[in-house]
């Protein structure tokens, strides 16, 4: 087994956190606490990432992820 980085993206609610991974579509977790939501999505990537490997697909390397504030007017 290989280890490899992957960049996650943690949003904080009244609720708790809502975690999820930007270069692997689809792959997300939530839980309580902040501890609690990176467990989550490292086992969430860690069987993405196998089933994908099973399926034959290959695992898309992600250049660079940007995170930014934009205003909108609603």
């Amino acid at each position: 087994m290989e280890k490899r980085l992957f960049e996650v993206v943690l949003e904080k609610s009244v609720d708790g956190y809502f975690v999820y991974c930007p270069s692997l579509q689809g792959c997300y977790s939530q839980a309580n606490t902040y501890e609690e939501a990176l467990t989550n999505i490292r086992d969430a990537i860690r069987l993405h990432v196998e089933d994908r490997v099973a399926a034959g697909e290959a695992l898309v390397e992600t250049e660079s992820i940007s995170v930014t504030s934009l205003e909108v007017t609603v």
